[in-house]
């Protein structure tokens, strides 16, 4: 497409993105189709993603609600092989199901380990492997993974998400460097402080919110609309030459430390 604005665009490709019924998914979704992706959006329920579906759809674009449990392979495969059927074709995928539970790691029992790395890592690289044996027979694609500040620093009492968030980082270098001649790009976003419903429990102590406000240059928590171009950048032409990189969108958090 060349260099400027146009490069931005998103018209006409075809989009997945998982984990999309609320927060940083859902916001993603719709960004991506007000940038002109038609969008397929999964979830556990699909009855929970009426209201994407139908934002994307009021921003003039096509989408497909998918029942999906990034946990089970078989479950991804599905997914992808629902989204190319309905799309027509597949050009971008964002991995963004996530679960977190915070836990002493003296704690942390198998169960609750499989389900967070199950999810987190395990989910995204088999949605990726699915959407690269599509994207390796077209015109190639872009991935990106939603990865997180516990991708670079230790957080307590986050272990297993933590492993898992920095394992995603791993896996994003590595399959970069992998599917570069599949013309497949794949980078990484790391949020830093975002008010979602993941997150929530944390925004209800006020002391913990004054504390990591001033850890923060930018003096204020993220807001949903801060992930959306750093999105459509990295699923784009503009970010033609760009792959293997974890973009922090954190207010200046990790530049601070």
């Amino acid at each position: 497409m060349g260099a400027g604005v146009s490069a931005f665009s998103l018209s006409g490709k075809r989009a997945i993105v998982t984990g999309a019924s609320r927060g940083i998914g859902q916001a993603i979704a719709i960004g991506l189709a007000q940038a002109g992706a038609h969008v397929a959006v999964t979830a556990r329920s699909k009855e929970n993603l009426a209201d994407t579906t139908k934002r994307i759809e009021g921003a003039g674009r096509r989408s497909v609600a998918i029942a999906m449990d990034v946990s089970l392979v078989p479950s991804c495969a599905a997914a992808v092989k629902e989204a190319v059927s309905a799309l027509g074709g597949l050009d971008i995928l964002v991995n963004n199901a996530g679960i977190e539970q915070m836990c002493p790691s003296l704690e942390v029992d198998e169960a609750l380990w499989d389900r967070i790395l199950d999810t987190n890592l395990k989910g995204a690289f088999f949605s990726s492997q699915s959407a690269a044996m599509v994207m390796q027979r077209d015109r190639g694609g872009a991935i990106l993974n939603v990865c997180s500040l516990t991708s670079e620093v230790g957080i307590p009492a986050a272990v297993p998400y933590g492993s898992s968030k920095t394992g995603l980082l791993g896996m994003t270098r590595a399959l970069a460097v992998e599917w570069a001649p599949l013309r497949i790009r794949v980078n990484a976003i790391a949020p830093g402080y975002f008010r979602t419903e993941l997150t929530e429990m944390f925004y209800r102590n006020d002391a913990w919110q004054q504390s990591m406000l001033q850890k923060i240059p930018l003096a204020r928590f993220g807001q949903l609309d801060d992930l959306v171009g750093a999105a459509v950048f990295l699923c784009s032409e503009a970010s033609a030459y760009v792959t293997g990189v974890c973009l922090p969108i954190d207010g200046g958090t990790l530049a601070s430390i």
